[in-house]
């Protein structure tokens, strides 16, 4: 890479951000303002390396990406109406002339406007971070926007797919298109909640680059440095606000401790064992300094200021045994009135257990261990353990951190955790359970186990149980093993506890769902000679409700709908006119159809005959009748119904479920759902859009 591309990527890192901005305020629209700032640094990766980079490059990009902007508006609006609009940009604009070949430098006038290109970089913060959007678009989005970073670093960075990543940041562009929302700063009434979600994604991408929730690493860097640069830019932007000035405090100090976090392999070291000399001096005093801001800005203290206060008196003590655990515990109890949040009341247990005594923490954490939100949160069983071993209670600990290391994602923390459960004594031995009048090696199967792991894939891989039960059963166990750890003795798996994790995992569960791991969990029961683990489990009733069916009018409407694809239109149709179930049209083939009976035999798909496709006969009308033909074009044979584009290497159809002449697969019942639903969200009172089986005539 030459010094001219370098200084290009560089620049953009720094000015894309105010580049973005400016031209979301000139088109109103996110995503056609990031293509004009890509032209402008296409430009510069054509012309820099050629006529060197100029004295101010981040100007010269905004000149040339501005121009495009307004040539943009020209061309799509008609100069003869917008005249005397453009005027007035170009007199706020200051545009000045970068030559033919864009190679002169603009004046200082491009760079007017100091104020007014910080406002704009303030709003671009917040409409990334609309409340509109997902958590995951918002970080993507603010990453990609005001980051500078490309669809390949967000994913490296949060080891997703690019392809993923380019997906969530287009789909949040076209959603912030489609609700129309305004590129300006929040009404005061609203800036609390608004601020609050520019705050909560910037922490967000500052703790995944802390504690890495996957991959190999403990923690990832450049996420830590991106959220500090976004929480210093944003403190520039904000600065009356005690929050952000709250949030830049306590990101500086927790990154001051970067270093000491992990020894020589890459490993966790808990903050009570770390090096304080390692700590970041420079990082804290910056810390120091933005909660002073945060104070002089006044108020009431919030959730950041609070947190940043905690970090504070880590910082101040110089050995970990001089700690103010009882003042951090105060500051806790202030946090948990004003954020009631599961994770806060987890940390809080932590400094009351520093504070006040390994018991008095466990007893807080007892009382989390039921709550769905931390079902799956692999500090909890962390803390507890962490509490039981300085009770001395050193078995049920080992059960805790082994529990722990299989809810992580991070390789680095799950080899810490399980250490930690080799550390503590082992648990005494447990009896194995009596056999009961299962046959004899189901018995012997069940006597040579000793804890819900074992039992739970020897009960799994027994020769009877077909592919369907097997995963059936599996996700009850899984979630059992999960919740209660794998190495929970067998003989300690009640039908109270059983109760709890249900209550946990599936209490807002529909009927089927519930009775369905009821069933399983009380076969297994049955197989480990166990008492009754449903015995807490009441079945429930399963009522399913009668959904009515779109009229022909509703129909033919969303059929006519502009730009609707024929694919779409026909398979629609089809299922209304014929009442057939989804699962026969998608697994119709091109060479059943008999165009003038108006019907036809469902095929033998291998991936729709499990759906119950098989052997139905479909019949349609004249509306299907009209558009059929065209789906069907020169194709003889293969499945009616087909995919947008051919499947990778990796994802080869069967040959019943591939088309000879296209190389495309079969329609997905998951995907044909998918695309109705999206169609009729707007018509959904809950928002969800409807099922495909709305479409059904019934008699």
């Amino acid at each position: 890479m030459s010094d001219a591309h370098r200084t290009v990527n560089a620049v953009w890192r720094l000015e894309s951000a105010r580049i973005v901005a400016a031209l979301v305020r000139l088109v109103h629209d996110v995503g056609l303002a990031e293509e004009l700032a890509q032209d402008a640094l296409v430009a510069a990766l054509e012309q820099w390396p050629v006529s060197g980079v100029p004295d101010r490059p981040g100007a010269w990009l905004t000149t040339i990406a501005r121009r495009r902007a307004v040539d943009h508006i020209r061309r799509a609006r008609g100069l003869e109406h917008r005249q005397d609009q453009l005027a007035r940009e170009a007199r706020e604009l200051q545009f000045v002339d970068v030559g033919a070949e864009l190679g002169d430098e603009p004046d200082a006038g491009a760079e007017a406007g100091q104020g007014g290109e910080q406002d704009d970089v303030l709003r671009l913060m917040f409409i990334s971070c609309h409340p509109v959007l997902p958590t995951d678009a918002r970080v993507a989005l603010t990453l990609r926007l005001l980051g500078g970073l490309t669809a390949e670093e967000i994913a490296r960075a949060f080891l997703a797919a690019p392809t993923t990543i380019t997906r969530r940041i287009a789909a949040a562009k076209r959603t912030l298109a489609e609700e129309r929302v305004p590129f300006e700063l929040p009404a005061r009434s609203a800036l609390a909640e608004r601020l609050s979600s520019v705050l909560e994604v910037i922490y967000l991408v500052f703790n995944e680059g802390y504690s890495a929730t996957s991959g190999d690493d403990l923690m990832r860097p450049g996420l830590c440095h991106e959220a500090l640069r976004l929480g210093r830019l944003l403190a520039g932007l904000a600065p009356d606000e005690a929050e952000v000035h709250g949030l830049v405090a306590l990101m500086e100090i927790q990154a001051s401790r970067a270093a000491a976090r992990t020894g020589p392999s890459g490993e966790p070291v808990q903050l009570h064992e770390q090096n304080r000399g390692r700590w970041d001096q420079l990082l804290i005093r910056r810390g120091f300094t933005a909660m002073l801001r945060a104070r002089q800005a006044g108020g009431p203290p919030g959730p950041y200021v609070l947190q940043a206060a905690i970090a504070v008196c880590h910082a101040q003590a110089r050995t970990a045994e001089s700690t103010d655990w009882g003042q951090i515990a105060t500051l806790y109890d202030a946090l948990v009135r004003l954020l009631p949040t599961a994770i806060v009341r987890l940390n809080r247990a932590v400094a009351v257990g520093r504070a006040r005594g390994p018991q008095a923490g466990l007893a807080l954490v007892d009382a989390l261990v039921d709550d769905p939100a931390l079902r799956d949160y692999h500090l909890l069983p962390s803390v507890r353990g962490d509490l039981l071993e300085r009770l001395g209670r050193c078995g049920e600990a080992r059960l805790e951190f082994e529990r722990a290391a299989s809810l992580t994602g991070n390789a680095a923390e799950r080899a810490f955790l399980l250490r930690r459960a080799d550390s503590t004594a082992t648990p005494q031995p447990t009896p194995t359970p009596t056999p009961g009048p299962e046959s004899e090696s189901e018995s012997e199967s069940a006597e040579a186990v000793a804890t819900l792991g074992t039992a739970a894939r020897a009960f799994l891989a027994r020769e009877e149980l077909d592919p369907g039960t097997i995963r059936s059963y599996g996700q009850t166990l899984r979630r059992l093993r999960l919740a209660l750890g794998d190495g929970l003795p067998l003989t300690a798996l009640t039908a109270d506890r059983v109760a709890r994790v249900f209550a946990t995992a599936w209490g807002g569960a529909a009927a089927p769902t519930w009775n369905r791991h009821r069933s399983a969990v009380r076969s297994f029961g049955a197989w480990a000679s166990l008492d009754d683990l449903g015995a807490g489990l009441d079945r429930r009733v399963e009522t399913r409700p009668r959904l009515p069916t779109l009229t022909s009018a509703e129909v033919d409407a969303l059929c006519g709908r502009p730009g609707l694809a024929l694919r779409e239109r026909v398979l629609w149709r089809l299922l209304h006119e014929s009442g057939a179930t989804v699962a026969a049209v998608l697994a119709l083939n091109v060479e059943e159809l008999d165009f003038d009976d108006r019907r036809a035999g469902a095929g033998t798909s291998a991936r729709q005959g499990s759906r119950g496709g098989q052997g139905s006969r479909v019949g349609w009308r004249a509306g299907t009748a009209r558009l059929l033909p065209a789906l069907v074009g020169d194709r003889t044979r293969g499945p009616l119904f087909l995919t947008d584009r051919r499947p990778g290497p990796a994802r080869t159809p069967e040959a019943v479920d591939r088309c000879p002449d296209t190389g495309r697969a079969r329609l997905s019942y998951e995907r044909a759902e998918y695309l109705f639903k999206q169609a009729t969200r707007s018509l959904d009172p809950t928002g969800q859009g409807y099922t495909l089986r709305r479409l059904r005539s019934r008699p």
